[in-house]
């Protein structure tokens, strides 16, 4: 008797631990809309569904991570390195009316893309322009993946990857939005530089001196920049980043630094 009972108590426990055990979802599955949708996957459709109580919509979701392109709803989340390459209305997508097709960037070299779509990281923005097939915004961007470049020409709207700063800004009516232009450039095996004061100054660089320029459309001020990695010592702007284990020192008037009109002295801590 007490091996029976043993018996059935492990077969009760076995029981209950496969019902414990979420099911593993496949390629593609269907999911209530208040539900979290797992990375790579994206929502393909949305519809109205007893079966969701609270919310009283259903997701179909499926994973796009061998896929090289696919129709979501513009509420799905959009995998890493991929872009939305147009927009128009659907009745499958209950919640916004909106589907996208996107597509996955990673192995190409350019792309034309509506305004709204994420832009993959070492990617820029060279052009933008109004498009019918961009519903909700109406305007496209032609966008270039510069990992392997030195220098770009970019719209002002541009995400600018890191290490790179802009050299110079103009007006361009091939940049719809805001009608600006950036020539940018990557700045990491250089030890100096000329940006234009809206550039971002990359980790480990300062501003030594700023002044007027007509090379930088939209604040006329253009920076001398420097990477300190080598030094102890340095006198920079005010207005410049002061890098990590650094500390000012001093600060005294200076012709030299436009905008504030004051120069700090630092040094390595």
């Amino acid at each position: 008797m007490t091996v029976v009972l043993m018996l059935l108590g492990m077969m009760t426990a076995a029981a209950a631990q496969a019902q414990a055990t979420p099911q593993q979802l496949t390629s593609s599955a269907t999911i209530c809309s208040n539900s979290p949708v797992p990375a790579g996957w994206v929502i393909t459709s949305s519809y109205r569904s007893s079966g969701c109580a609270g919310t009283g919509i259903a997701y179909s979701i499926a994973d796009v991570s061998t896929q090289a392109s696919a129709t979501v709803c513009s509420m799905s989340p959009i995998p890493a390195g991929w872009v939305i390459t147009s927009s128009y209305s659907s009745s499958g997508c209950i919640g916004t009316g909106v589907a996208y097709s996107i597509s996955n960037a990673t192995n190409l070299a350019s792309a034309t893309v509506c305004s709204m779509s994420p832009i993959p990281a070492g990617w820029v923005i060279t052009s933008s322009y109004s498009s019918s097939g961009c519903a909700g915004t109406g305007v496209a961007y032609s966008i270039s993946n510069v990992t392997n470049r030195a220098s770009a020409t970019v719209c002002s709207m541009s995400p600018i990857p890191a290490g790179w700063v802009v050299t110079s800004s103009y007006s361009s009516s091939g940049c719809a939005g805001t009608g600006v232009a950036y020539s940018i450039s990557n700045v990491t095996n250089q030890s100096y530089a000329t940006v234009c004061s809206m550039s971002p100054i990359p980790a480990g660089w300062v501003v030594t001196s700023s002044y007027s320029s007509s090379g930088c459309a939209g604040t006329g001020v253009a920076y001398s920049i420097s990477r300190i990695t080598t030094q102890v010592y340095a006198t920079v702007c005010s207005f410049s980043p002061i890098p990590a284990g650094w500390v000012v020192t001093g600060s005294q008037s200076s012709s030299g630094c436009v905008g504030s009109g004051v120069a700090y002295s630092i040094r390595k801590a």
